[in-house]
């Protein structure tokens, strides 16, 4: 008989390691996957990730040189001058002799006046001692503004105006009209169209090389950077000067990293401020919360929300996709805030922008704004019941990043004008995108089967088909439900529980007495089907009503935290009145107590205890003979005290203190239910008489 026993206790024990094996193993897997997903997606290039623009003031730390470097013109200058340098730029053009005597020899045999021809050939070596080029050639040297060109005879270039160098066409017409004895339809009867050809023939090879020597020369520095000189400083104006500094220095750390390409150190680096942080918030939660990490599923939302963000703000930097300010960061305290609780949402948005910090270059402005707001939206959500509430914190949201964004500019020297109003469109895109957060509510509680505050609301409308059935079918179990509702609420309030969850438990907690409603007290009219029962029957009849109710929960698609309060409002505890009654019965019989006993198990939450104390106290009151406060006041600490020593709420997080001010509340609440009141004295006998008297005279 005692090796039951110490086999229950090893096999407990076990229970426990196993439990606190399963734990650390969570916390492994949390740290490891979201490092590495993290650190994966990080920026690594090292390049210059700094944004400025020219006449803005410097809004990062001050910049100063790690090399000596050369500062280059800007662009729009080195195409000023190379336009310049193009204009003024002289091409070379080859005369060919060769074409002259040819076109010469080709006038000659055509057919006509030889005196005329004769003439045309004078016509020719006038025009071909100018230079003629293609139509093509003269109108792009127009075009680019090329006033001079050199034509190479032999070995030397003589530079011509190109105002004297004929196209094809302007030859023709010269010949057909410089002489006043031939007409030009004499001139054109002899086709010289056919055999005029161009003298002059681009370089192309020649010119290219001289202009890009040229180039080359051309020099495009105005100046030099020394090591260790600072470049330019916090809130200093970005001047032309200034601009140019940094686009060559930025020029200069780009090429270095990527020639360099990736540092190992920079990888390992990473993962180990990632690593740090990851373990600090659960280091967290182990310390203060560690309900959260024994639910996977709660610690699985926490870390996903924070490593989805920061990777989509890591992609978004390295890739230039957008901006970083229209990520809605405070989007995650909300959600957080609405399942859990506002210090574990704020302590993990903390968490979450420091991470998404690693991935811009110099992350000081997103942090301020991003902490700041973050806590104006924890401290403005406390409690989510209505939908109206997410457009006003979106609102809050925006002013706030609004705000703190002019306030810093301020306070860094800007002016009016020198607010990008870029800024502001992030800001209040961000606060749109947040409103998509209610809609995120339903894929949550779908996906982790969470329970929103909003859900919760709708729930305890006594509209709700579930309800409009119990108060239908078991209206005094309603009735119940709605006091122990009521009494869970200003109790949940007083210690700082769910009230919200708490009062929707309450209002469901007995539904499975619908199924036999009149073997319950608060539901009988007259007759008790007790009577016709053994002990033994009626206990299993009113124990069943918590199987019967978690079938109906499911049934209904109640959420899993209503079906905890379905099994837990009795806890293992036992049907004492039957199994009195029983025993009285059967004075000489061993008794199987565990036929009396309900299947619990014991509450696991504040709120479940809140709930399992709310309606035994509720349940006994209405018993009670006499309602003074004197009353009132044992009853409910012989029932709380009886359940706190049976350990009902050993497997939940509630103090000794909680337990004190629920007590209070529900002295408190239930003499003003039952309306105690002092005793009025007694009018005496003389007293009445006089009076009578008195009323007599004046009438």
């Amino acid at each position: 008989m005692q090796l039951k026993p110490k086999k229950r206790v090893r096999t407990r024990l076990q229970q426990q390691k196993d439990h606190a094996m399963n734990i650390f193993l969570l916390k492994i897997a949390i740290v490891a996957v979201s490092t590495a997903l993290i650190a994966y997606f990080l920026p690594r290039t090292g390049g210059f990730n700094y944004s400025y623009e020219l006449g803005q003031p410097w809004r990062y730390g001050t910049i100063i040189s790690t090399q000596k470097f050369n500062i280059q013109m800007s662009d729009s200058a080195i195409s000023q001058r190379s336009d310049s340098l193009a204009r003024h730029f002289m091409p070379y053009f080859t005369h060919l002799t060769a074409v002259e005597q040819t076109v010469k020899a080709d006038m000659l045999a055509l057919d006509g006046d030889e005196t005329l021809k004769r003439h045309v050939v004078n016509m020719l070596d006038s025009v071909y001692s100018r230079g003629v080029m293609s139509g093509a050639d003269r109108d792009s040297l127009s075009e680019a503004g090329t006033t001079f060109i050199r034509i190479i005879h032999g070995n030397e270039a003589q530079v011509v105006p190109l105002s004297r160098i004929m196209s094809t066409h302007e030859a023709y017409q010269y010949i057909t009209h410089a002489d006043s004895r031939y007409t030009p339809s004499d001139i054109s009867h002899l086709n010289i169209n056919t055999v005029l050809r161009e003298n002059l023939e681009y370089d192309y090879a020649k010119s290219a090389a001289e202009l890009q020597a040229e180039t080359e020369a051309m020099s495009s520095s105005l100046g030099f950077v020394r090591v260790n000189e600072k470049i330019v400083d916090r809130g200093e104006l970005i001047t032309e000067d200034i601009f140019q500094k940094l686009r060559s220095y930025e020029t200069i750390i780009n090429r270095k990293a990527e020639e360099n390409g990736t540092s190992g150190l920079m990888l390992w680096g990473q993962i180990g401020l990632v690593a740090i942080i990851i373990t600090l918030l659960v280091t967290y939660l182990a310390v203060f919360r560690a309900d959260y990490l024994e639910n996977p599923r709660s610690a699985i939302l926490l870390f996903s929300l924070i490593t989805l963000f920061t990777v989509i703000a890591s992609t978004m930097v390295s890739h230039h996709f957008f901006h970083v300010y229209l990520l809605p960061c405070s989007m995650v305290p909300v959600i957080i805030r609405v399942f859990m609780d506002s210090r574990t949402a704020y302590v993990f948005h903390t968490g979450m922008i420091l991470l998404i910090s690693l991935s811009l270059n110099n992350p000081y402005d997103f942090v301020l704004f991003n902490l700041v707001a973050g806590l104006v939206v924890v401290l403005n959500l406390r409690e989510l019941t209505q939908r109206s509430q997410i457009i006003h914190t979106s609102i809050v949201a925006t002013l706030a990043y609004c705000t703190l964004y002019i306030c810093h500019e301020f306070s860094i020297g800007a002016e009016v004008a020198d607010l990008e109003r870029s800024i502001f469109i992030y800001f209040c895109i961000s606060g749109l995108l947040l409103l998509f957060t209610y809609p995120l509510f339903w894929v949550m509680e779908k996906v982790f089967g969470f329970v929103s505050d909003v859900t919760l609301v709708e729930l305890s409308n006594i509209n709700h088909p579930l309800l409009q059935k119990m108060s239908e079918e078991a209206p005094g179990t309603f009735q119940h439900s709605m006091q122990v509702a009521n009494l869970a609420t200003e109790v949940a309030k007083r210690i700082h529980a769910k009230s919200q969850l708490v009062r929707t438990g309450a209002l469901y907690h007995d539904i499975g007495k619908m199924e036999r409603p009149v073997f319950f007290t608060e539901n009988q009219a007259g007759g008790n089907p007790h009577k016709h029962l053994s002990p033994m029957k009626s206990a299993e009849v009113i124990i069943a009503h918590v199987e019967r109710g978690i079938a109906l929960a499911d049934k209904y698609n109640l959420p899993e935290q209503i079906k905890g309060f379905i099994r837990t409002h009795h806890g293992t505890g036992k049907t004492m009145y039957f199994l009195v009654t029983y025993k009285n019965e059967h004075p000489d019989e061993e008794v199987d107590e565990t036929l009396f006993q309900y299947p619990g198990p014991n509450p696991s939450t504040k709120e479940e205890a809140i709930l399992m104390m709310a309606d035994t106290v509720e349940a006994a009151s209405r018993s009670l003979g006499e309602y003074t406060e004197e009353a009132i006041g044992n009853l409910v600490d012989k029932l709380v005290d009886s359940q706190v020593s049976e350990g009902f709420f050993k497997q939940c997080p509630i103090t000794f203190k909680d337990i004190a001010d629920a007590k209070e509340v529900m002295k408190e609440r239930l003499k003003i239910m039952y309306h105690t009141r002092i005793s009025y004295p007694e009018l005496n006998k003389t007293a009445d008489e006089d009076n009578k008297k008195q009323n007599n005279q004046l009438n």
